[in-house]
């Protein structure tokens, strides 16, 4: 909010009575828009194609279990048979219909079933996996957007500061308390000014494109303003973040899922070494007086047969090949705690030191900054203090709020890589305005 007051120079009183204006540093206006955050990670799981894909895959792979438990389709045989003597093709003296089923050894058909769905496990924790990923760079993207647009609004505001300063110049120049080399510094201090704006802009336009290519959007698709991201309500200690990751992060579900998977295949490799049996039904009719031993023409009979595993260098070899997955799922797994466990420690410490960051900015820095331009402000206009010095303090204090805005978005870029190790939701509260005072 800008303020005037007229003052009365004593100094130059005969000359004129000035008005001056007293520089106050206008707020920002708060960011609002309806570009909120759930906003945007709903639209990026709803939308994005490596999602949709893992997704479709998923489902997929759920209707494997139902087919490897389904027994073979049964042959239908016909048979045709003429005594050698009096062969007369096509017509035939002996007819056989049958019909055959092949059984899988007991136990293999559960197994097999039993294997596919630990597959379809496996696909499911790599599609939540995926969806944590894209979550987290979708709020990367969305907190670099709200530092960006949040450093725009204050440099904007910055201008009116800077015209305020060179109305205060032009007031002491016209008095002979000041060169008009002042008056030209703050008009170039303003084109500056607006060379930072026309940078900021770039990056806008970069994290637009950004955040829409996770949205699955034209990367110059309009995108509103972000508003404040949240911020951590209270610190978490290291010991409560690895709980949460050995329970929500699916890269362990999924190598824990992977081990059941290939020990339920060693399994299926034991019962290779057993035959699979068919069981058949055949009807036969025989013509020109041909009977069997019963003196009928028709005959019903009962086959049964049996696959003989006679290689059993291949299922020898089979079975090592499930032990040594398992073996291999295993070292997977402790890998992967062991990843999980520096991912945690390491994103907790940038999450707390950007955290510190942001209020060492506003609880010191800013407070100290404003306070150094509000009195190279007035030491100037008394002539205490040279131009160059109160441009100095309002680039310090400008830069110290510009710095303040990245360090919020760095802050909330740093949550959701910790969100991110851990799997699990961090329990987070609205800021209660979208800019810093």
């Amino acid at each position: 909010m800008r303020t005037k007051t007229t003052i009365r120079n004593g100094t130059f009183a005969l000359l004129a009575m000035l008005a001056v204006v007293t520089v106050v540093r206008s707020e920002p206006k708060e960011i609002t828009s309806s570009l909120t955050l759930d906003q945007v990670i709903a639209e990026a799981l709803r939308n994005n194609p490596q999602v949709r894909s893992m997704q479709a895959k998923w489902e997929a792979a759920q209707e494997r279990p139902t087919q490897e438990r389904t027994l073979p389709n049964p042959a239908l045989t016909f048979k045709g048979g003429n005594g050698v003597d009096d062969f007369n093709f096509p017509r035939t003296q002996e007819t056989r219909v049958g019909v055959e089923q092949t059984f899988p050894w007991f136990g293999k058909l559960g197994l097999r079933g039993e294997v596919a769905e630990k597959d379809a496990a496996i696909v499911h924790h790599e599609h939540e996996a995926m969806e944590l990923e894209v979550v987290a760079s979708v709020k990367e993207a969305y907190f670099d957007l709200y530092a960006v647009q949040l450093s725009m609004s204050i440099t904007r505001a910055e201008e009116d500061v800077l015209k305020e300063i060179e109305t205060i110049a032009e007031s002491r120049y016209a008095t002979g308390a000041a060169s008009q080399q002042d008056v030209l510094k703050a008009q170039t201090e303003t084109t500056m000014l607006k060379q930072q704006l026309l940078d900021l802009e770039q990056q806008e336009a970069t994290a637009k494109a950004k955040l829409n290519l996770l949205l699955d959007r034209p990367a110059d698709s309009p995108l509103g303003l972000a508003v404040s991201p949240p911020v951590l309500e209270t610190e978490v200690d290291t010991g409560r973040l690895f709980d949460q990751a050995e329970k929500g992060r699916p890269e362990i579900r999924r190598a824990q899922m992977d081990i059941e998977r290939n020990e339920a295949q060693r399994n299926l490799m034991k019962k290779e070494f057993y035959p699979d049996y068919r069981l058949g039904l055949e009807y036969g009719h025989m013509e020109g007086g041909y009977t069997d031993f019963s003196g009928s023409e028709n005959q019903l009979m009962v086959t049964i047969g049996f696959d003989l595993p006679i290689w059993r260098t291949k299922y020898r070899a089979g079975l090592r090949e499930a032990e040594k997955m398992i073996e291999s799922s295993r070292a997977t797994l402790e890998a992967a705690e062991k990843q999980i466990s520096y991912d945690v420690q390491d994103a907790h410490f940038k999450s707390l030191t950007a955290r510190r960051t942001v209020e060492l900015y506003k609880n010191s820095l800013i407070p100290q900054a404003a306070a150094r331009f509000k009195a190279s402000e007035v030491a100037y206009r008394t002539g205490q203090v040279s131009f160059l010095e109160l441009l100095e303090s309002e680039r310090f204090l400008l830069n110290a709020r510009v710095m303040e805005a990245m360090a919020e978005g760095n802050l909330g870029i740093q949550l959701a890589r910790q969100e991110r190790a851990t799997g699990a939701g961090v329990k987070y509260v609205s800021r209660s305005s979208g800019v810093n005072k």
